[in-house]
């Protein structure tokens, strides 16, 4: 099986504009850019044909080919990573059995979750993600985040199969505080994606959804849709998560940068 890594970016995020540019201090204090940390952490991957970055910018494609990655050009009217990823296939002109979708804003994401998924699509699946159940760190940085109104990260609830119920930016499922205690039942999605071409063709043919538009998360127009999203449980393994989501989420990312290189 054939995979390419696409990494979506783009430059005019309404939440934050210019995000793939953010530099970010690492330990011993040199600075790189958050969609160079990305494309680092794609090339740790095992079993990867091809890394590229899609994009509709030109300073995020001087930026990238300045760090001697393969751009790819899309078009300004992509609305989601996985709509920019579909045009990179198209546009590309590179072959592919398993386009893997990870977003420029996750530096953070460890090969074993990318290659967990690359094991799922060789097991039959059409769409795949990883889910990361939540530790107490990252559960109270979901809290914090949604009682000061800011979007954080995504959870997800699957069904008995592994199948993806609902992706949603409030913290799912709802637990009472009084009575939490072991294991947090709360799932944290990790937006990367992994798809069949034929996935990624359906879902460019398919309107968006109301959930989808509602949520401004892309995977739910596969669910709105009737299509199976497998979510694939990957560990952290003493690993620390984080997508930056928001200026604030800066220095959690150094700062787990600065662990993981212990």
């Amino acid at each position: 099986m054939r995979t390419v890594i696409v990494i979506p970016a783009r430059y005019a995020s309404t939440r934050y504009p210019g995000k793939p540019l953010a530099e970010l201090t690492l330990p011993g204090g040199a600075r790189r850019s958050l969609i160079r940390l990305t494309w680092e952490a794609a090339q740790q991957v095992r079993g990867v044909a091809e890394i590229v970055v899609a994009t509709d910018d030109a300073r995020i494609r001087d930026a990238c080919e300045g760090f001697g990655a393969r751009v790819v050009m899309t078009p300004e009217t992509c609305r989601n990573g996985t709509e920019r990823c579909a045009a990179a296939l198209q546009a590309g002109g590179f072959a592919a059995d398993c386009v893997v979708n990870l977003q420029g804003d996750a530096p953070l994401t460890p090969p074993w979750f990318v290659e967990a998924l690359i094991a799922a699509m060789k097991g039959g699946a059409q769409v795949a993600t990883p889910v990361l159940r939540c530790d107490p760190v990252t559960y109270a940085h979901f809290v914090e985040d949604r009682r000061q109104g800011r979007v954080g990260g995504t959870t997800a609830v699957f069904d008995a199969r592994g199948d993806a119920l609902y992706f949603s930016k409030e913290v799912l499922p709802w637990l009472d505080p009084a009575r939490l205690s072991g294991e947090i039942p709360v799932w944290h999605h990790v937006g990367v994606y992994a798809y069949t071409p034929d996935a990624l063709a359906a879902y460019g043919a398919l309107p968006e959804g109301r959930l989808e538009r509602l949520e401004g998360l892309e995977q739910l127009r596969f669910l709105e849709h009737g299509h199976r999203v497998a979510c694939v449980e990957v560990e952290g393994r003493g690993r620390v998560f984080w997508e930056l989501n928001n200026p604030g989420d800066i220095p959690r990312i150094e700062a787990a940068l600065k662990e993981n290189a212990r």
